[in-house]
């Protein structure tokens, strides 16, 4: 069995399904049954970590799990038996458009009285609120862009194109000290925090781990693309304002260099592609296959519905002087 230390250390499990789900991967147990799986619901810790875990094997999988467990095919059942009450939920909670272009255009507006979490942040967030924030976000960023890398294949002509040049700038531009990943480490090493990949899985909320698994729900899917599209674009468009105000936070509060730097990047870098992602890869993917329309909606839907849900769980612990994480930092 292959190792490498790159590997994170499966994290401790959070329920029965996500018992069951590591126990298989180490090869000591079972792996969960249909009556473990009923009797969890898709959008809680327990199951979000049991398909995270799953998910973690396309990429840098687990230390003492062997990698041949990536394509094991009763583990891609389990997977396929979490996804598609994760999916349900997604599809049920969330509505609003039904068209692209009306559900991108939505973005573009910034709200006079912002009152999400880089609001927050930025006029009033403390340090520690900046360690938790990262934290969090460190399950994406650590892997920043690998996940919609998966729709590459399934895209031709301009989308492709598009989306290349986007993911092209997102690895570095060809430069190893400036692929998003390692900049982002650099962030956690500014705000005195562990840099390791997947350090933080245990300590992460329910809602982060759903933000992380919708990638690569969206990704591993060919079936999904559209939606992988919406959620690239939306990441994209909102993410230029939010950098700014996220820099701002962390000059306020004396983050530190990188801490700042890793925001001004995005500031400027999302800004062109903003521009890339809507004319040529949205577009260029709807003219190719215009009956994605709704699925590329869908994939702005979900992305938005879940933020949601993590903001309100980051600013509903931040407001009353509570930790974000299940175990402070």
């Amino acid at each position: 069995m292959e190792r490498s230390e790159r590997e994170p250390q499966l994290p401790p499990a959070r329920g029965r399904i996500s018992a069951a789900t590591a126990d298989f991967l180490r090869g000591s147990g079972p792996p969960p049954d249909e009556g473990t799986i009923a009797g969890g619901s898709p959008l809680e810790e327990d199951w979000q970590l049991g398909l995270y875990l799953c998910y973690e094997l396309h990429y840098r999988g687990f230390a003492g799990v062997d990698a041949a467990r990536e394509w094991d095919p009763v583990l891609l059942a389990v997977r396929a038996s979490l996804e598609q009450p994760f999916l349900e939920a997604l599809r049920e909670g969330a509505t609003g458009h039904e068209h692209a272009d009306e559900a991108l255009d939505e973005l573009l507006v910034e709200p006079v009285d912002g009152t999400g979490v880089s609001h927050y942040l930025q006029d009033e967030g403390e340090l520690w609120h900046l360690r938790e924030y990262a934290a969090q976000r460190s399950l994406y960023h650590l892997k920043e862009a690998d996940p919609h890398a998966w729709v590459l294949p399934r895209l031709w002509g301009r989308a492709k194109a598009g989306m290349a040049a986007v993911e092209f700038d997102e690895f570095g531009g060809g430069r190893a000290e400036r692929v998003h990943a390692r900049l982002f480490a650099d962030l956690m090493a500014d705000l005195d925090l562990d840099t390791t990949y997947g350090h933080y899985v245990d300590v992460a909320s329910a809602e982060a781990l759903a933000t992380v698994n919708l990638m690569s729900l969206f990704g591993l899917h060919r079936a999904l693309r559209g939606a992988l599209v919406g959620h690239f674009a939306t990441v994209e468009i909102t993410s230029s304002p939010g950098s700014r105000r996220l820099a701002r936070a962390m000059r306020r509060t004396g983050a530190g260099p990188a801490a700042e730097h890793f925001y001004d990047e995005h500031v400027e870098a999302d800004a062109v592609h903003e521009q890339v992602v809507r004319r040529e890869v949205v577009a260029g993917l709807l003219e190719e296959e215009p009956h994605l329309n709704r699925d590329v909606a869908f994939g702005v839907n979900a992305t938005g519905y879940l933020e949601d849900r993590l903001a309100a769980q980051l600013l509903g612990a931040w407001r009353t002087g509570g930790s974000s994480l299940r175990t402070p930092v």
